[in-house]
């Protein structure tokens, strides 16, 4: 899959049309941190073609790989959920630090590194020292949304990169597919977003798979019960018995999140939820308190209203604890501080 990817001056000849959803969000929240100083023309002057760099690189990984979409937006979000959107989940573990890589919830779990790396390369060779590693993995997440039949969202621009990372932080930080809601929320609040974004930021698992591991418990033991989770829709629970049968070697066995369109980002993922085929105890959990559902219903009955408030939060979560000014630095290559 990992190839060298080239930039063309002529890349709209190149990216297919795509049905998206018409609109670009007004993004009115307030961010913590170095937020006053991003700006949506950062790099108008200092690196003009970057989006358009951005853009072919995502493509042109996504024309040989249509998972690598769902795959970017979850590496941008392992990135800011930990310690801020800086790159740090970037980094390769070092003699004297141990990375975010190799935690947890991303051990054998988050890629798409290469393409970020990739079209690091040739942003570097059209602006030297310029962009951030933490900018490209933003605009490649929102490039991937698009390219998987999403929204697209306006994204401040100036992050610079960290020079630490930790696997600790990644353990403790990122919200796990086991956890109670308001565990889950708790996390989200501490982030500086709130129980609305919880709601639509899980609507990113309309597209992606997830390892059987995640969820197998539902499927023959739930709670310890010896029986399978009782609000699981029945035909939904055979066909995932199928797929990932009462077995250890079954553990790492690929799932579609929406199995009903596994690869096109609408907002299928809420009409599962509704209707008790949610493939994740955190997914399906949004439905039994009362203010989480009446979210999931409206978003699952209106895909508009969804993808505007994605694009919002998403601008929200790409603008947790950024660096900026001088603090940070601009890295070479994304796997390594300079």
């Amino acid at each position: 899959m990992a190839h060298k990817l080239f930039f063309s001056h002529n890349i709209a000849s190149f990216i297919p049309f795509l049905l998206v959803f018409h609109f670009i969000p007004v993004v009115v929240s307030q961010f913590p941190y170095g937020y006053s100083q991003l700006s949506y023309r950062f790099y108008d002057w200092s690196c003009p073609r970057l989006t358009n760099m951005v853009k072919y690189g995502v493509w042109a990984a996504y024309r040989n790989d249509t998972r690598i979409a769902a795959s970017l937006l979850r590496l941008h979000f392992h990135d800011c959920f930990v310690n801020g959107c800086d790159g740090s989940v970037l980094l390769d573990d070092t003699d004297d630090m141990t990375g975010e890589k190799n935690a947890l919830p991303n051990r054998n779990s988050v890629r798409g590194f290469e393409v970020i790396d990739n079209i690091k390369e040739d942003v570097e060779r059209f602006c030297p020292s310029t962009v951030s590693c933490v900018d490209i993995l933003t605009l490649a997440a929102r490039e991937a949304v698009v390219l998987a039949g999403g929204p697209s969202w306006p994204v401040m621009l100036g992050r610079r990169d960290g020079v630490t990372a930790s696997q600790q932080a990644a353990n403790e930080q990122l919200p796990s597919p086991f956890e109670p809601l308001e565990n889950i929320t708790a996390k989200f609040t501490s982030k500086g977003l709130d129980l609305k974004d919880v709601v639509v930021l899980s609507g990113a698992h309309t597209i992606g798979f997830a390892q059987c591991f995640t969820f197998k418990n539902r499927l023959f033991n739930f709670r310890g019960s010896g029986k399978p989770d009782p609000m699981l829709d029945s035909s939904a629970l055979t066909n995932l018995q199928t797929m990932c049968p009462n077995i250890d070697s079954s553990n790492t066995n690929l799932t579609p999140l929406d199995s009903g369109s596994m690869y096109r980002f609408d907002n299928k993922y809420y009409t599962n939820l509704v209707n008790n085929a949610g493939l994740l105890e955190s997914d399906q959990v949004l439905m039994q308190d009362s203010k989480t559902a009446a979210m999931v219903n409206s978003y699952s009955m209106n895909s508009y209203l969804f993808g505007n408030d994605f694009g919002t939060s998403m601008a929200k979560l790409g603008n947790i604890g950024v660096l900026t000014g001088n603090k940070g630095q601009i890295r070479k290559k994304c796997g390594a501080i300079n």
